[in-house]
């Protein structure tokens, strides 16, 4: 007996899509409400509070993958847009370790990757509740 694999939003039941897309939102909502202000009040500065963000987002990219809440190419295009923008802002603070603080287009780039990244984070969601109102209009 091995492990199911969760349905992703192409595949799955009303019900599993509706559990997904109110999940999928709850945690889009909290991340916007409660944690991005977090991270903007950390002394730290501007590349490294982008950079924490960037990372979590990769996780939260990888747990929705991997949990199939939603299209699996959005999720997969997510997933690459936050993991550009974590490896440019790690490298970014690596050159400021070493003393190399004038690359500002590492922090600019990897800015817009998580601003594209979080509008395919929506576009998904989007997608997801389009296709549940489809499917209750159908029944």
């Amino acid at each position: 007996m091995g492990t199911q694999v969760p349905p992703t939003a192409e595949e799955a039941t009303p019900g599993e899509l509706r559990r997904a897309s109110l999940r999928l939102l709850l945690m889009l909502l909290v991340l916007g409400l409660l944690v991005v202000p977090l991270i903007h009040e950390l002394p730290l500065g501007r590349s490294t509070r982008i950079g924490l963000l960037a990372w979590l987002l990769v996780a939260l990219a990888l747990y929705w993958l991997y949990k199939g809440m939603g299209y699996r190419p959005l999720l997969l295009v997510q997933l690459l847009l936050f993991s550009m923008a974590a490896t440019l802002l790690s490298a970014k603070v690596l050159l400021v370790i070493v003393d190399v603080r004038e690359v500002n287009i590492l922090r600019a780039a990897a800015r817009w990757f998580v601003l594209l990244g979080t509008a395919f984070a929506g576009a998904n969601l989007g997608g997801m509740l389009v296709r549940l109102l489809q499917q209750q209009r159908r029944q």
